[in-house]
């Protein structure tokens, strides 16, 4: 099995094969596809659009929210296909980690003409 570090580095790598064969300019479901075939063929369990549940501090269940990707059911990933990161999206990918009690995640964007990734780590106390 993999460290986590080591599923990242290897998200990361696959994005970025992505993004150099397909460039930006395409809507965010095609990188989600793209990524999804691509981390599959490399033998990893990923879920698209997976609901995740929403605890509420005391552990009750408050709803839920549809993680556009979810990798060996330890990694959030959140897709974009923007000309660029804003702080709603760095909250947004926080929220998720916090109210799902998942403690990483990434925040990958294809929408520009660099191609931009981040991990975010979650510590629950």
């Amino acid at each position: 099995m993999r460290t986590i570090n080591e599923l990242c580095d290897l998200v990361r790598e696959t994005g970025y094969a992505i993004h150099l064969y397909h460039g930006s300019g395409h809507l965010e479901k095609v990188y989600e596809n793209a990524l999804v075939n691509r981390l599959r063929k490399q033998g990893l369990d990923v879920k698209q659009q997976h609901a995740i549940t929403v605890f509420d501090e005391d552990g009750t269940v408050i709803g839920d929210y549809f993680a556009d990707l979810l990798v060996d059911s330890r990694l959030i990933i959140e897709l974009k296909a923007i000309s660029g990161i804003m702080r709603e999206h760095v909250a947004q990918i926080l929220g998720y980690l916090k109210s799902s009690r998942m403690e990483n995640g990434l925040l990958i964007n294809f929408g520009s003409e660099r191609f931009w990734i981040k991990k975010f780590v979650m510590t629950h106390l």
